[in-house]
């Protein structure tokens, strides 16, 4: 909702011809996440900044689901950088009949841009609040997505939610998934410091509700590893 940040006490109404429609103000989707935040992964403390890696493995999780993704992996790196790797089908570089972007591109930059692509559906989650990876490479100082798909590995490179230039093929692939590697902006979220046994229980409640998925989380600033992976699925959340 816009704020009135022009009201007078005078009881006289402002003349409209000041007004017109240059002031009108279009948040596009990275500005409107940057602007508010808090309204797309509810907030910008410690939780908003594991919401990221959340909405990030949630994509590769619905690939799991569909029956393409049997692990992913996240790492928290030394330079709080945080990369989730998916052997799943990859998110498709072709492009887009709506945006005439790369489907990559749509994905990275376009709220709710899950649908169908090159007449295969590879659904993008909408995570925990409906958004996504364009919601965490908004937010991100820096973002990197490593594509492997149709026998070559594709890379673009984002800066707080901007391309820095268009999706390159940067070497082969013998195999399908997708690895992103983000950064968390600063000026978003102040200091950042992901806790790993935070995330220890939420990849583990994950692994549980997606039977034989496995699920590595790596911490390289404490040397800590764990691996979930659970044949019977819900049967052993409920005895856990």
């Amino acid at each position: 909702m816009a704020e009135d940040k022009d009201k007078t006490t005078s009881g006289k109404a402002k003349k409209g011809s000041e007004y017109s429609a240059a002031d009108i103000q279009v948040l596009g989707g990275r500005e409107a996440v940057r602007r508010r935040p808090g309204m797309y992964i509810g907030s910008t403390d410690q939780r908003g900044l594991h919401h990221l890696v959340y909405e990030i493995a949630y994509n590769s999780v619905d690939e799991a689901m569909a029956g393409y993704c049997t692990r992913i992996t996240i790492t928290i790196h030394n330079d709080d950088t945080v990369s989730v790797e998916d052997d799943g089908r990859g998110i498709p570089v072709d492009i887009h009949p709506t945006t005439k972007k790369t489907a990559l591109e749509t994905v990275m930059t376009v709220l709710h841009a899950g649908a169908k692509f090159g007449g295969k559906t590879y659904q993008v989650s909408g995570g925990l609040h409906g958004v996504g990876a364009s919601v965490v490479n908004a937010l991100s100082s820096y973002l990197e997505v490593i594509v492997r798909w149709d026998g070559k590995k594709h890379r673009q490179e984002y800066k707080k939610g901007i391309p820095q230039g268009p999706v390159q093929i940067v070497g082969d692939a013998e195999d399908t998934g997708t690895t992103m590697t983000f950064l968390a902006d600063e000026d978003i979220f102040g200091e950042i410091d992901y806790d790993f046994d935070t995330l220890v229980d939420r990849l583990r409640e994950v692994a549980y509700l997606n039977r034989g998925l496995e699920i590595r989380l790596i911490d390289e600033r404490s040397d800590k590893e764990k691996i979930f992976y659970f044949e019977g699925g819900i049967t052993g959340f409920v005895r856990h």
